[in-house]
């Protein structure tokens, strides 16, 4: 299914859903965060997705980290809220969904870099290595603030 993000665009189509949905921002020891490059847009992003009946959200971002990396985490923190009504993504199904995503920080436990129906590519990338990837702006802010390592952002 593909996917169009409408960021501050006043022609963009009203949002018929909201779905809660999880990234997580993973550092490994050498400081390089886990990014994937997505399948339906090719853009590189932190993994996540929504969360289902029966789990956490925090317990999201770990499962869909490991379902699009082939690596487990353990959520510690969260990096931040990220809500805003002027973020709308169009699927060709006719769903409009209005971002609202929770940005959890988590440590890496296991696992080898795989990828998944979801992520073409996997790579832990520094932060020097980050203008080099076509990052949506929504994302680019939450790995910004997951590397300021600040107080969470509400927003």
């Amino acid at each position: 299914m593909g996917r169009i993000e409408h960021i501050d665009n006043p022609n963009a189509p009203r949002a018929n859903s909201i779905v809660v949905a999880a990234t997580a921002f993973v550092l490994d020891k050498d400081h390089r965060v886990l990014l994937i490059r997505r399948t339906d847009n090719g853009l590189w992003a932190l993994p996540g997705g929504a969360q289902d009946f029966g789990e956490t959200v925090a317990s999201a971002a770990e499962r869909e980290t490991l379902e699009e990396t082939g690596i487990s985490v353990r959520v510690t923190a969260i990096v931040g809220v990220y809500s805003s009504p002027h973020h709308v993504v169009e699927y060709s199904d006719g769903e409009v969904r209005q971002q609202f995503s929770l940005c959890f920080r988590a440590d890496p436990v296991g696992g080898t870099l795989t990828t998944s129906d979801e992520s073409s590519e996997v790579r832990w990338v520094s932060e020097s290595n980050l203008d080099d990837l076509d990052i949506n702006p929504s994302m680019r802010l939450r790995i910004e603030h997951g590397f300021a390592n600040r107080a969470p952002y509400i927003g």
